[in-house]
Order: C-alpha cells, then structure tokens, then sequence
C-alpha cells in the first residue's frame, strides 16, 4: 500500500481561462490624443511570422524589440475599497507615450476608467505609491494619501486620489522610482561604462528618498553590517549597487551589487537624530586638507544647478577604484563646488550633483575592483579653470537632511563561479500553505514555475505542488527556460514581489522578465537550438513563453504569438467545512507533514474535471481516511461515498465506469445511504406500538463485522490521536453556529469512526447522544493493535472525557466549579468568543476579558504534547483558582456594569447582531439579557459598533455622526421662487422652525421687517396747496428717511439667517440686493433718490453695502466645504460692488472660513488699497485666529498700525479706519493671552495724541476707543494678576484717562512721534478725557471682568454730587455703570430693586420731585439718571445672555416700557429726545440678549413698533439698533443664542457699544464693521430630536438637571424639545423621557464635549418611538397610545405599532397551526415581544416550542433543540442571576415570559418519562449499545436532559 503514498507527476485545471489585452491599451485609440501619440498598435507576432522558417523568426523577433515592449506598459494590482459595493476588482496602470490610464474592473463589472493623464513628456514609468502625512497631534496616526506618481524625464507628477495634484522637479535624471512605506525611492541614472567621481574622488549619492511631494528630495544613508563597517553610517553612494526590490509591508528593500554579483536585504526605516548628526556633522580629514569645506556642497549643488545631460560632451567623468574610497571618511559631504559652468557641465553629465560618502561595500571589493585590468581606471579630468581655492568661497547654505535610513539585514555569500550577469530576474515576498513566509530572488532556470519544457508548475513556498492544465494549450515538448510564478490559496498565503519599475505588492507576483528568449532577438547565433527544431510545430501550437500581471490567484500568461491569456489558479477548497478542517490539520501536524497532506489534497481535489462543490467532503473524507492509513473501499461508509470523477493514484485506483443500466451495487448504495438510515431510523423510533423490539439485528451487526486493519505506513497513522482532538473541537466550534450545524453532522460520521478505533467510548456516546440517529447505523471497527497504539503520538491534552462546549456552559449557570475549555486559536473562535462571554456574564469574572488570553479557556499548541495554559499558568494552578470563582462571585459587582463590559467586549472582538442570529438560542439568551440591559439604559457616548450590536438605531445614528437633511425653506404664501431668493432669508430649516414656534408665523414677520431687498412703501398725501415738483421733493425726503432704515436693516438680517446656507462649490453665493427705491401708492409710481431734486450724502450706501456683505456671508454655516479658490471666485467684476466683497470676506472670517485663504489672496486684496476691504479682511483674520497668537497675522496687522512698526521704519499712508480695525485685530488675536509688548503699546494708544499736519485729528474718538477694546482682550479676564505688567500700573493709567489729570511723559520705542504738538488741537499736557474716557472705562470692565473687584469697581461708581455730575458726560455714566456691573459679576440681580440701587442717592431723591432745589440742574439729573438705569439694564442683559431668564426679562421689559412711555410724555424735553431714544434702544437690545434665539413675541412687539417710526429722532444708528435686537431674537433662526463666556462679553461689547452712528458714513465714536463682532458671541444651543425612522424632527420631553449653585440648589425640570439647553456648564444631565421615546441620558459629569458635537452638528438628537407608542404632534394627550386590553385576538393591534413587517407576517401566519391553544400561545407571545421591545426573543419562542412538539413526536434524530432547552431552563433557575435581578434591575425580569416556561417544562419532563417508562426503539438501542460497549448505567437520558426525574 505504500506505494500510494508516493510523490507523483500530478496536475491541477486552472479555472477561467480568458483572453487579455490592457484595457488601457483599448482606451488609448479613443483617446483625443492618441493621433499625436502615433502608438502604433502592436500586431501579435504571429501575423508577423514569415515562412521561411529561421530567418523569419528572427525577423519577428526582431520586429518586436524590447524597445517597442517599452512604449507600453502596464502594472495590475488588487483593488481595495472600503466605500465600493465590489468586494474585490482589479486595478491597472497603462502608460503609453504621454497618457497614463488607471481602470478599474472586476468579475461583475466591465473595466472602466478611473482616472486618465496626459503629460507633456514621454512617461518613464507609472507606479501607485502611499505617502504620510503626520498629524499635528502626536498621538494621531499619520494619514495616507495615496497617490499615482508619473515619471517624466525632467519631474515627477503625483496625483491624489483626492483630487490634489503636485510636480516635483528631479534634479537629476531617475533611472528607477520604488514604492515604499515612506514614500519614494529614486535612483540615480549613470551610463554604463564610466561612473563619475568628483574632484576629490568622493562618489556622490545613488539613493535619494521623497516623503511627500512637496517635501525636499534627501539622500538616502545607509548602515551596512561588513565587517570593518561595524558602526557606520554614510550616504548611499555606491554606483555599482542597484535596487531590485522594494516592498512596504515588512519595509524591506533588496539590492544588488553589478561588481560582486551580490544580493543583499535591507531594511528601510526612518533615519534617528544620532545618524543625521553623524552624517552631516565634518569630521577630520587626514589625507587631504579639503576637510574643512563648509557643509553646503549637496544642498547648492541639488538647488543651483540645472541638469545638463547632453551626450555629446567633451567631458567625461570616470571612476578611479583607489584605496582612497577606504581611508576617507564615512560621513563626510564636504566637497568642492567648482564656480565654473564648464566643469558643472561636465560634473552633472553623467549623474547629478549630490553629497559625497565612500562606498559600503567590504574591502576586498576594492582591492579586487583597483587590480583589475577593467576599463573603470580612467583619470578624471580637471576642469581647466577651475581651482580648489575657488571651490572653497561657496555661500553657506543649510545642509538637506536625510530622511531614511537602510540596515543590513543579510547578504547572499559570494561565490566564484556565477557569471558576472547574475542578478535577480523577480523578487518577491510568498508564503506557503504552512503560512511560513519566503523572500524569494530568482536567478534564471531557479525554482522554475514555467519549466524549461515550458510546462507550468505550481509551487507553495519551496515545494513543489504539482503542474497547471491549461484547457486548450498543449504543453510542448522543447525547452524553454523562463520564469516563476506562485500558489495563492484562500488562506491568504500571500506573495509579494515586485517588478523592477517598483510593481505594487499583490498576493500572487508577477514574473515575467525578458526571457532568455531577448538574448537571441538581435543575433542569428543559436546557441539552444533545441527548442527551435520544430517550426511548423510552432506555428501551429502557440506556447507560454512568460507569465506576468499577477493579481490574488490571477495571472497572464504570455503566449508565443504574442496574444494573453488570463487563468485563476484554482482555490485549495471551496466547501466551508473542508476549508476548516484543512486548517485545523496544518495547525496541530508538524510542518512537512502538513505540507505534503495539504498538495496532495489540493491536487486531488483540482485535478482536471474536480469534483462539484457538494461532493468536496465526500472526497475530502476518503483523502484524509487513505492518508491515516484506512482501506476506505473496505469500510461500509466511506465506499458509498459518491464521486463524480475518477480518484487521484493517492487515493485508489480508477473506478470502473459503471454501465448506463444500473446494477447490484447502484441498490447497496441506497441502502447504505445516510437518506436510508434516517427514514428507518424515524420509523424505527414511531413504532411505539410495537410489542418487542428487535435488537438481533443490532447484535449480528456488531459481531459478524470483519476485521479491518489500518496501515501504519500510512503519513498520518502516527498522527491520528491529534488529528482526532483538532476535529472533535472543531465539530464543538460548529455545535455553536446554526448555520454549520449540518457540517457538524457530516463531521460525527468521521470523529465516531476514529473514536471507536482509538477505543474513546466517551467520545462515541457523547456523539450517541448528540445524534442518536447514529447508534443504529455504527457497524464496523478497525482494529489497532498495540503496537500500532505504541507508533502513535498520544497528545497529553487528549483527555478520557471529552470537552463539550453545552455540558461547560451548563456547569457555568449551575455555579458549578468549571475547568479551562480548550480552543485552536484562529480556528475556534467562536468558541473562544461564548466561553468568555459566559465567564464574565455568567460567573462574574471582571478579569475574563481583560487579556486576550485567559484562564477560561487554554489554547492547544500546535507542538503536540504541549498544552499551554494561555495565563501562563500550570493546569494544576489554574483549576483550582479558576474553579474557586463562581463561589465567590462578587455580589457587589454591578449587574449592568458586567452587561456594558460583555457588550462593549464583544463589539471589540467584531461580534455583531447578524453573528448573535447564528448562535444557538439557548446559548445566546444570557448575551441577549446583557443587550437587552444596554438597550434600556444606554451610555450616550458608546461607539456606532456597540449602538448597532443592542439594537438603538437612534444611538447608532448619532454616533454615526451626520447632520439632518435641510427641510423646506421657509417660504411665505404669496411669494415667487425668485423673490425668495432675492430676499436671502430662504435657507432655515422649516421643519424645525414650525416645530419651535407652532402656533403662529412670527418668523415670516421678522423676514418682513427685515428684507432690504424690495422697494419700501413711500405714502405721502398730496395736499392741495403742495406743487407737484414740491409733492415729488417731499415723496424723495421721505424715501430718504425709510433708506436711513433700509441700510441699517443688513445687520439685523446678518444675524437672523446665521450659519443657515451650505453653499454649492461650484456656485458663487447669492447676495440679496440693497434695494434704495420706493413705490408711492396709489399709482405705484417708482421714486428714486438719483433724480437729483435733493441733495442725497456722497457714499451714502458704501458702510450699508459693507454690512449688506456681511450679512450674506454669515449666511455660510461654519461646517461647509469653503476653499480659497471659491472665496476668490465670489470676487465680483464690478468696482461698485467691492463693499460688498469687503463685508463677504470678513464674515468668513466670523464664521472661521478665511484661514483658507491663501495668503498670496491676502497680499493680493490689501496692496489694492481699498479701504473696506483691508478692513473687512484684517477683521476677518484676526476673528478666523482668535487667542491663537499667529505671528503672519500679527505681521499683517502690524504693518497698518504706526506704533507697532519700528521708530525709523517708513510712514505709511494708513487710512485711519483701517488703523481701527487693525488695532481691534490686534485684541483679537492675542485675546486673554496677556501679552506684555501689545498691551503696552495698547494702554499708549489709547492717549495717542494729536499729530502735527492735520495727522491723527479726526475720529480720534473711535481709535481711542478700539485701543481700549483690544487692551480689554489682550488682559481680558486677568484682573490683578497681569503677570510682568506691574510696572506698566495698567489700572491707575486707565483711571487717570477716565477721569482726566496731567498726560504722563510718553514711554516706549514711539516718544519721538509724539513730542511735536498739533498745530490744530491745543490739548496742552492734560488728558482729553471726551476722547479716551470709553476706551478706558472698557477696558478696565474687561481686564477686571467678573472678578468682584471692589476697589476697581468703587472707581467706576457714578458720582453722588451735582458738582461732580456736571463734569461727566450723562452717556459716560452708562459705560462706567456697565463697566462696574460686569466687574461685580456675582452681585447682578434680575430686578428692577438692583437697577435702581446703581442711581446715586442726590438722584433717586430729586428725580420725581416736584420741589427742587436751584442748586441742581433737573436736565443733568434726568439725563444722568436714564442713562444710568439704562446701563444698569445692559449689565443684566449681559449677566443673564442668552438664558431667556423670566425674572430679568421681566425686569427689562417693564423698563423698556417706561422709557417709551417717557418718549411719548412731557418730561421727554427734560432728558432730550436722543437721549431718551438711545437708552431705549440700548434696553431692548439688553432685552433681546436675554431671550437670544427665542422669538419672544412681547420683544417683537417691542421691535416692530421702533422698525415703523421712521420720522423725528429716529436716525440711521437707531434703526440698526432695532434691527440688531430683532436678529437677536431670532439668531440664527432660533438655533443659535449667546453665551457669558469672557470672549463672548468681549464681544458683545464690541458690538453693542452704546454709541450708535447718526448717519450711514458716521464712524466718529466706534467704527460700523465691528457691530458684526456680536457674532462671536453665539452658540448653538438647540437640541432637536429628531425620529431615527422617519428622519423628521419631532416633539420629545426632556429633563433637564441643573447643578447646585450658590443661588439654587440641584433641580430638575421638565423641557419639550426642540427647545433651547441653558449654559452647558449649568447643566449636570440630560436626559429623554419615556414612556414614548427609549430613554437616553447624556450625562456632563464626564465633560461637555459629546452634547457641544451633538449642538454643534445642527442640534440633531436621533430619538426612537417605542412600540404602541404614537408621535406627540399626531397624539399630543397620549390618548391613542394605549395598548388594547384583550389578550387574545390582537393581530389588528399590533399593525398600530411601530413594528417591523416581519413581526406583523408572525402576527399571520401563527392562526396556521389549527389549534386555538397555539392560536393563543403564538398571540400572547407576540404581544409581549412587542410591549416590552424586545421582537429579537420571538424566534427563541419559536425554537423551544418547535423543539418540545419535535420531543413529544419522538422524531429525535439529534438533541441539540433539547440542549438549547436546557440552558434556558438552567439560566432561568441559576441563582447567580436571580440574585442580580433583584439587587440591581429593579425587579425587572428575565427576557423569557414567567408562564411560558414552566409549560414548555411540563411538556417535556411528560415526553421523557414516557420515553423512559414506554420501550421506544430510541431508549433501547441506545441502552443495548450502553451495556455492549460502555457498561454505562440507566441515568445517561436523565444527565442529558436535565429532567428531575
């Protein structure tokens, strides 16, 4: 018999033979470029042949030169796409000419292109390379940008698959470019026959590294391990070595020396910081004195000189091989740079400029390369003019530092006798079937894949496997030496070589080189004649000459007529269970042994014409059988197992084929059939009524068996105890996954066979018992004797008792002391996975999943005989302490806390919901109890996995982590699409708006008030005695007053629509027009402002246009896709609109977009000098880099502000408003850093005095007052503790400019412009407190902001004496009321007591009384008092921002209302109409910070009323105050509200400065741009449930818990969302109410960041409805909500709930079983599932019932229904979970319905008595068997079943 075990010639059919051609080859002909290309098509050789036999050959070959195979090329590699629906294609990379190709194209998909280029140049090469990106933050993982690289002779052009393109120029000329790890590798060129030195004989750099395309090209370093070379590192400058290999994963490349003929492996790592110093540092020279040159010479020569490369030179450098290359120094790249253009010339001919190192290679390569006669020994030929001093004078320049690094790893040992020529023909990295991974390098006629008889041959690794058939290709009988090719299997035996243009790295490689056949293509002398015997032959029958393209298990074959034929090399198994079984074989045999079983197996089964897939286990079984050593023809089972196709000489003989009538045998096969057994054996066991049961037949089966004996020569005897243990826990692993059940069943016909014969009864009854079925049908044995025992390795881990998986969870949930389970890692994961999961859940043990490894289960080595405990831990340790567990189980461990560890562990291990389906149900129930507890109180910030993995599609989706699809635009009845859009108010979300304000259209009002984009309405009455030109004059006068609100109306608008649009790249962005025309009634006639009857201002619209920009730019919403080419693309073409842009660009820079504006844009805008863009711009950049400190900002700022530039530097011409705007800027960007230079310079501004010439003299007031702002900023918040400040008595020094005094002498680098007066302002040395009082009182409210600085705020207190009164401005008294309130934080109080106690006590007596003393000026105390309450309100609104606060809102309110009343009434004269409107004006803005975001009806009142009193007072700064209060109240369309934050104030004083301009060119006092700074301020607060089904917003209840503070304790209250949150700082939870909703709780205790992504991306909260439960908006009482009452017939009541269709097809089909008990079971089961949510537990319903009918039918043909059963019933009762139920589940119960359980008990606890009392053929043939073999006593069905009998 032995003989079949023999190697023989076998040969496998290789699988879908096609035709190939490139399919960028095809594209190319249509290509528009494909004329200018002139690609000439190549005709396949056969059409070229001639017949003259030899010389027409040759001609052939001839015709197609390796230089016409160059015009072409193409790379094949795997497709990999996370995104694409295609789970594998392939990619390709065509270059031809200019045009390079990528496609993509798969078995279901036809090639199509994916990207095409077309290059100015012939491309070189064409090649896939990944370049990194390192990330800002250390921790973060670089990111890969994968890229196409297109070599052209004087650059490389890299294209992104994002779309980014980039061309770096090569500084020499490349001869190969590599893929790896890092980036690219580029070599140098050289010719062939002379290799160049320098002056100094120092050869520069081969290997140069690119890490990115914009980075520097580095030399590569190198350290070689030789053995004088221990520790050195030096450049790669060998010209000799060349790179044949580069790969990325392991980071290794190979190259070879042409001189020595060497191979050696290196690895490629990044370069350490000790080698770059060592290799750039100068280290001494000993031999020459041109030690000493400065290190620059790589660097100038790499950026200095341009390639020169014309072939014609008189120069030629050569190489002198001198012992010189030894002695000088490694590190050394100081060299000559000779001035001289000739000798650079000749230098850069033939390689470029780069650093010097000496070679690496070992001594005796020089010694051999110096006594050589070779024709290297030239001398080098100096330059005429060019001398070493010369050389020397090179300007210093930085050195390029290296980048990467190669290490040795080995090199091949030289031998004498290979030819000189002997490089590698392929590299590639492979692994064989064993997964043992080879480096391979091909030498020509080594390890061939095409043999020299042109066959072709599989190999794995190093082992041959067997030869390919090629379905229509003969093999030919001459030789033909060619290439390798590999096995790639379906066990990813991965192979990885690369071609020497750098070929991506695929499993199977491609290895075609030029044959030998290229060397007999240019001559005539055959020197192998014996493959050209036969012409005829020949071109008759095409042959493979190459293979190339190898993609997975795909490869070309080239064919001798020049056609491609593509073949898969066929898979190692196709059928789940046999590829499982293979590799539970190669993991426990020992290597070889593996090896060999695994060909053998992979030949039989891909022998021409295999077997059909169903069939793979019938031969897999007699394959392995034969090779253990059984007779399978003698053995009953295994010969009537059916094949198709005659067997392999491995096996047995070829069959006879058997005849067409049908035989004798053809009905033995039937009756030994697995079908035949089943059927008798059901009706063998339905027989109850017969009266004996024959077991004769049973007995004569086992006794007449004949002998049978295995063959211990057979290669696996030795091995059958392990093999037997790996499979019988492979059929554990099966046991646990439904779907690999039936291939369990397969698997026990093998195990119980071995069992018998290794003579393990308890295996055989435990398979009895798993498939009773089988006890009828076992007959036959073979016998081992003991010797043949003796041969065998017994593995110490195969135990008397088998492991069973059930039997160990069973012990689990009994709180039974349980032993380690055994697993085959990689193979049994399954196992693994619930054996765990049990430990933790079941037993309590925190630490079972804390490792990969643990004491639950041990792991079989693949060493026999060696069992690792996988603790590392003995056995006899580990039992014990592991057994001792349950016993101490930890009470106090939280229940939940072990269901989150066992959910969030099984989402880590990838276990998902469809796997959990798979999982017995009685094995999973106790994984679903643990969902089940997530799913009920969920952890707001778990991962997507976990979300899915306990069914919160509502969590899952929030953790997905997208934003809400925009609703419908808001859109009023009547209006157009276009005039929507005229409007710019169309882009808020209407759902959620009809959701916040439901019951009326507020909104659409505030639209109204604000549009600009419309004529307004101008109603003058024509009266008699007024002449019509006089009617048209008084029509324009009024029109000019509605523009005054017109143009104030931008600001408002700007803050209603924020952050609302995404806008389309490709479109610019629509700009709602500033409408200045009116329609006078009734005619409709137009009036217009140009007709020139009145005077209208110069540059009337130039600020409203600016904020009309603005407005429209704040539009974009600061996630949107915003570049800097869209942003120049919104510049418009007319002059007019500039303002316009000027606005755009500094609402960018609010919203965060203008830092990607390139900074050439940048230059570009601001050396226009347009005075509203370089405003708009520098206040868009310094908002865009808030607090950052950015130093080009800081730059660009600097340069418009006069004091911050040098004493000596130039005057520039600075318009003064750009000064302001730059000076804010300057706050900004260094906003609370307390920088000490600004602030200086800052506290000096603000008292700059007037210049001589007219210099600094107008609106000093608004540049005092910016330089104060930004001082606030620069300090803001930092109070006393301005660190290195105290010598600048910042405080004293705003006080002094607050109240006045004596100017200090000037300090700083600025003195010298301030010492000559002004000729036209006599301020003499005493401060003008008019212009600096602002700035300074603002800057001392916000450098001590919230501190409760006593002393600083007593500073600020308004005077109590009418002397003192008549010294300060009334509308200064506000600011410093303001300043004082915000500085005493803490003491603000929302009512209007704490308003009125900020009135000194000489006012609050005096103010409403009708005697008063003549002492006192009543004006002065009226104005005094209004202006004071006014800016006691602000400081409220500030305290209470954005909190909608009732009590300070009613404060403010009744305030507000009295200063209108006062408006109305007498006393208005006293105060002065302006004044009475200013602090009007100023309380409703303070009212509208308050209700911020919340559309508060009675403000909008408020605002409407002002927005229609046009006459009067009412100027141009009124009405945008209004209009700033109206957007507001609705900012961001009730989304966004403002924030108390420190920056926020900062702000919102900016922007609310209580000094409003008189006119729309008015920027005196505050300049106009810095009104939208108010911006800053806001933050999304709006919480927006939406339903995760229908993807709707809808009403949700929330509770909200705010934290204790000193003013309220901890309190809850009750919220409907949408709604606006408060402060999340105030917050301690949030949480969504049941009962409609899952509730879901995101708790701040662990940090605010999850609910600021949640608001921050559009306030989106995914909710889900529970079933029965209905939407608020449909059942807003919960009156249709309710669950019907009647149980049983409930089939219409449950299509009224949010149920899945398969529940409801349940709800119908279950009336089918024609009984009412199951009509009402199936009725109540469902009912329950669905109240309670839990529809995933009705097929575990199903199952236990299914499996009680299927007992009491008594059709057991296995048990595993009965097992499942079991464990439900044991988890149920096991009293480790009935203790955590009541300790920390609130009563809740188990999944399982309480009555339910106990009947389905009943019923089968009935079956199995009746089974054990009756005389069933089941019961009787198992106990026969008992006694005959195992002596086992009546108790075996009880230990089964767990029945209590």
């Amino acid at each position: 018999m032995s003989n079949v075990y023999e190697e023989r010639a076998t040969m496998i059919a290789a699988g879908e033979l096609q035709s190939f051609g490139p399919f960028g080859r095809e594209h190319c002909k249509n290509h528009p470029n494909a004329v200018n290309l002139q690609l000439r098509q190549l005709q396949p050789a056969s059409e070229l042949w001639s017949s003259d036999g030899a010389a027409g050959l040759v001609g052939s070959l001839q015709e197609v030169t390796l230089q016409e195979k160059k015009r072409e090329c193409w790379l094949l590699r795997k497709g990999s796409s996370v995104d694409s629906d295609e789970m594998e294609y392939d990619e390709e990379l065509y270059a031809a000419g200019n045009m390079v190709i990528w496609s993509k194209g798969s078995k279901s998909q036809a090639s199509h292109v994916y990207k095409a280029f077309t290059v100015d140049s012939p491309v070189q090469q064409a090649l896939w390379c990944n370049f990194g990106i390192p990330q800002k933050k250390k921790d973060e993982k670089e990111i890969l940008e994968k890229t196409v690289c297109i070599v052209q002779s004087s650059c490389v052009n890299v294209h992104s698959v994002t779309g980014k393109d980039f061309i770096s120029p090569l500084p020499f000329q490349v001869s190969n470019l590599w893929p790896t790890k890092f980036g690219l590798l580029l070599e140098r060129c050289f010719e062939h026959t002379t290799v160049c030195f320098s002056v100094f004989r120092e050869p520069l750099p081969t290997v140069f590294s690119m890490l990115h395309p914009l980075d520097e090209i580095a030399p590569v370093v190198c350290r070689p391990t030789g053995l004088f070379e221990a520790a050195r590192v030096q450049y790669v400058s060998d010209s000799t070595m060349k790179i044949v290999f580069s790969n990325c994963e392991p980071s290794i490349v190979m190259t070879y020396d042409t001189v020595q003929c060497i191979h050696s492996v290196w690895a490629l790592r990044k370069v350490t910081p000790d080698e770059q110093s060592t290799v750039l540092k100068c280290p001494e020279q000993v031999d020459t004195p041109q030690g000493l040159m400065p290190p620059s010479f790589l660097t100038t020569h790499l950026r200095n000189v341009s390639r020169m490369d014309s072939p014609g030179s008189p120069f030629h450098c050569h190489a002198l091989h001198n012992q010189n290359r030894m002695t000088s120094s490694p590190g050394l790249h100081s060299r000559t740079h000779s001035p001289s253009i000739s000798s650079m010339a000749a230098l850069s001919r033939s390689h470029s400029p780069g650093m010097a190192a000496p070679s690496f290679s070992v001594a005796a390569r020089f010694n051999m390369s110096y006594h050589s006669s070779s024709p290297r020994g030239h001398s080098f030929l100096p330059s005429p003019n060019s001398t070493a001093n010369e050389s020397v004078l090179v300007p210093e320049m930085e050195p390029i530092v290296p980048d990467l690094c190669i290490e040795q790893l080995w090199s091949e040992t030289a031998s004498s006798h290979r030819e000189m020529s002997c490089q590698a023909s392929k590299v590639f990295i492979t692994s064989d079937l064993c997964e043992n991974k080879y480096l391979c390098f091909l030498d020509i006629d080594a390890m061939l894949v095409l043999e020299a008889n042109g066959s072709l041959v599989l190999y794995t690794g190093v082992t041959r496997v067997s030869k390919v058939f090629v379905p229509g290709l003969l093999s030919p009988t001459f030789s033909l030496s060619n290439h390798v090719t590999h096995l790639s299997t379906p066990m990813d035996s991965v192979s990885t070589p690369a071609k020497a243009t750098g070929r991506h790295i695929g499993r199977l490689e491609e290895v075609a080189m030029p044959s030998p056949v290229s060397e007999l293509r240019g001559s005539t002398k055959h020197h192998e004649t014996s493959w050209l015997g036969d012409y005829t032959f020949q071109q008759s029958v095409p042959y493979i000459h190459a293979l190339r393209d190898p993609v997975s298990s795909r490869v070309t074959l080239e064919l001798s007529n020049g056609t491609m034929l593509r073949i898969t090399i066929p898979e190692i198994a196709t059928s789940e269970m046999v590829r499982k079984c293979l590799q539970a074989v190669r993991f426990i045999l020992p290597k070889e042994t593996a090896m060999k079983v695994l060909i053998k197996w992979y030949n039989i089964y891909n022998a021409p014409g295999g077997p059909s897939a169903h069939l793979e286990w019938n031969l897999f079984v007699t394959c392995f059988m034969t090779l253990m050593g059984y007779n399978t023809e003698r053995l009953g089972w295994t010969r009537n197992l059916h094949f198709e196709v005659p067997l392999s000489p491995v096996i047995a003989p070829k069959k006879a084929r058997p005849s067409d009538t049908g035989s004798d045998e053809d009905w033995d096969y039937m009756w030994c059939s697995d079908y035949h057994r089943q059927v008798v054996f059901r009706h063998a066991c339905g027989a109850v009524s017969l009266e004996s049961t024959d077991t004769s037949g049973c007995e004569e089966s086992l006794s007449s068996t004949p002998a049978l004996h295995l063959d211990p020569s057979a290669p696996l005897f030795p091995h059958i105890p392990a093999l037997f243990y790996v499979l019988h826990l492979l059929y554990e692993e099966l046991k646990l996954d439904e779907l690999q059940r039936s291939g369990g069943r397969s698997l026990v016909g093998l195990l119980q066979q071995l069992a018998r014969d290794l003579q393990l009864e308890e295996y055989i009854d435990l398979y009895w018992r798993d498939y009773p079925s089988f006890i009828t049908t076992f007959k036959e044995s073979c016998i081992i004797d003991q010797a043949q025992m003796e041969q065998m390795q017994r593995p110490s881990f195969l135990r008397a008792e088998p492991p069973c998986v059930f039997s160990w969870l069973s012990s689990c949930l009994r709180g039974e002391e349980v032993a380690p389970f055994p697993y085959l890692p990689g193979i049994c994961e399954r196992t693994k996975l619930l054996v765990l999961s049990y430990a933790l859940y079941i037993i309590g043990d925190d630490n079972a999943t804390s490792v990969d490894v643990n004491s639950n289960s041990y792991k079989l080595d693949s060493c026999p005989n060696i069992l690792t405990m996988i603790f590392q831990l003995e056995t006899e340790k580990c039992n014990p302490c592991f057994s001792s567990r349950p016993s101490c189980m930890k009470p106090d461990a939280p229940n939940e806390s072990l269901a989150v560890k066992l959910v969030v562990w099984l989402t880590s291990e990838g276990f998902t919901l469809k796997d959990l389906e798979s999982v017995p149900f009685g094995v999973a129930l106790p994984i679903r109890d643990a969902i089940y507890q997530c799913r009920e109180q969920p952890c707001s910030d778990w991962s997507e996995d976990v979300c899915l993995l306990i069914g919160r599609q509502d969590l899952t989706k929030q953790a997905h982590k997208v934003t809400v699809a925009k609703g419908k635009a808001v859109s009023a009845p009547a209006t157009t699409e276009a005039e929507e859009e005229e409007v710019g108010m169309t882009d808020l979300n209407q759902d959620v708006i009809s959701l916040i304000w439901s019951q009326d259209l507020r909104v659409h009002e505030a639209r109204r008030l604000l549009q600009s984009s419309r004529p307004v309405r101008v109603s003058v009455v024509h009266l008699p005695e007024v002449s019509d030109h006089e009617y048209i004059e008084e029509k324009e006068n009024k029109l000019l007053q509605l523009c005054q609100r017109t143009m104030a109306l931008p600001v408002g608008r700007g803050l209603f629509t924020l952050f609302s649009y995404h806008p389309v790249p490709t479109e610019p962005l629509p700009v709602p027009k500033l409408n200045l025309t009116g329609r006078a009634p009734p005619q409709n006639t137009m009036v217009d402002l140009n007709s020139g009857n009145i005077d209208v201002p110069p540059n009337m619209t130039s600020w409203s246009s600016f904020h009309n920009g603005v407005a429209a730019g704040l539009k974009i919403a600061p996630a949107s896709q915003v570049d800097s080419a869209w942003i120049a693309y919104n510049k418009p073409k007319s002059p007019e609109l500039a303002n316009e842009y000027a606005g755009f660009l500094m609402a960018l820079g609010l919203n965060g977009h203008l830092t990607k504006l390139a900074t050439l844009n940048i230059h570009d805008y601001l050396t226009k000098g347009h005075e509203m863009t370089s405003i708009g711009l520098l206040l868009g950049v310094s908002a865009a880099k808030l607090s950052t400190m950015d130093m080009s900002i800081t730059r660009l700022l600097s340069i418009h502000i006069p004091a911050l530039l040098p004493p000596t530097s130039t005057e520039l011409d600075v318009p003064h408003n750009v000064q302001v705007a730059a000076v804010v800027g300057i706050g900004l960007v260094y906003q609370g850093t307390g920088h000490r230079h600004n602030a200086e310079v800052l506290l000096a501004e603000i008292g700059r005095p007037p210049g001589p010439e007219m210099e600094y003299c107008t609106d000093r007031e608004s540049y005092s007052l910016a330089a104060g702002l930004a001082l606030g900023m620069v300090c803001l918040g930092h109070g006393s503790n301005l660190i290195g400040m105290s010598d600048l008595n910042v405080p004293e020094q705003l006080y002094q400019y607050m109240v006045g005094g004596h100017r200090r002498t000037h300090a700083g680098i600025n003195r010298e412009k301030h010492k000559s007066p002004s000729y036209q302002i006599k301020e003499g040395d005493t401060i003008n407190v008019d212009v600096t009082c602002p700035g300074a009182t603002l800057a001392l409210a916000m450098i001590y902001l919230k501190t409760n600085n006593r002393s600083i705020a007593d500073w600020l207190k308004a005077p109590d004496t009418m002397f003192l009164l008549d010294f300060i401005k009334p509308e200064f008294l506000l600011l410093r009321t303001l300043a004082r309130c915000i500085i005493m934080w803490d003491d603000i109080l929302p009512n209007s007591e704490w308003v009125s106690s900020n009135v000194p006590q000489i006012i609050q007596e005096n103010i409403g009384n009708p005697v008063v003393s003549e002492d006192l000026n009543m004006e002065t105390l009226a104005q005094a008092h209004d202006y004071i309450i006014a800016g006691a309100c602000m400081a409220v609104g500030f305290r209470f921002a954005g909190s909608a606060n009732s009590d300070a809102f009613d404060c403010l309110y009744k305030f507000a209302r009295s200063f209108m009343q006062c408006l109305t009434s007498a006393t208005a004269t006293v105060t002065g109409h302006y004044n009475l409107q200013t602090c009007l004006s100023m309380v409703l803005l303070a009212l509208s910070m308050v209700m911020a975001g919340s559309g508060n009806l009675k403000v909008l009142q408020l605002c409407r009323f002002l927005h229609k009193r046009t006459s009067g007072e009412m100027n141009y700064g009124f009405h945008m105050a209004h209009h700033m209060a109206l957007g507001l109240l609705f900012l961001g369309g009730g989304r966004y509200t403002l924030s108390t934050s420190n920056s926020a104030i900062a702000a919102l004083l900016c922007a609310l400065y209580p000094h409003f301009p008189a006119h729309s060119t008015d920027n005196r006092y505050h300049l106009q741009a810095l009104r939208h700074l108010g911006v800053l301020a806001a933050e999304p607060r709006l919480l927006v449930p939406v339903d995760v089904d229908t993807l709707k917003p809808c009403y949700a209840l929330l509770d909200v818990t705010y934290k204790e503070t000193p003013w309220y304790e901890e309190t809850t209250v009750e919220l409907m969302a949408p709604t606006m949150l408060p402060e999340l700082q105030l917050l301690k939870k949030v949480k969504v109410k049941g009962p409609r909703y899952w509730e879901l709780s995101i708790d701040m205790s662990k940090g605010t960041q999850h609910l600021e992504s949640i608001l921050s991306r559009d306030g989106v909260l995914y909710v889900k409805l529970r079933a029965g439960q209905l939407p608020y908006k449909d059942d807003p009482r919960g009156w249709k909500s309710l669950l019907a009452p009647n149980v049983n017939n409930r089939n219409s009541e449950v299509r009224t709930f949010k149920v899945q269709t398969s529940w409801l097809s349940t709800a119908h089909v279950s009336p089918l079983v024609n009984k009412r008990d199951t009509l009402a079971l199936f009725s109540a089961i469902l009912y329950e599932c669905v109240t309670q949510e839990n529809p995933e537990m009705l097929p575990t319903y199903i199952a236990i019932d299914q499996a009680v009918r299927t007992l009491e039918q008594t059709e057991m043909c296995e048990t595993f229904a009965l097992w499942q059963m079991r464990l439900v019933l044991e988890l149920c009762e096991s009293r480790v979970l009935q203790h955590r139920l009541r300790e920390g589940a609130q009563g809740r119960g188990l999944l399982l319905s309480s009555e339910f359980l106990p009947v389905m008990k009943n019923s089968a606890d009935g079956t199995l008595d009746r089974w054990l009392t009756g005389d069933t053929v089941c019961t009787s043939v198992y106990l026969y068997c008992d006694t005959q073999f195992l002596s086992m006593g009546l108790y075996v069905p009880e230990h089964v079943f767990g029945c209590d009998n």
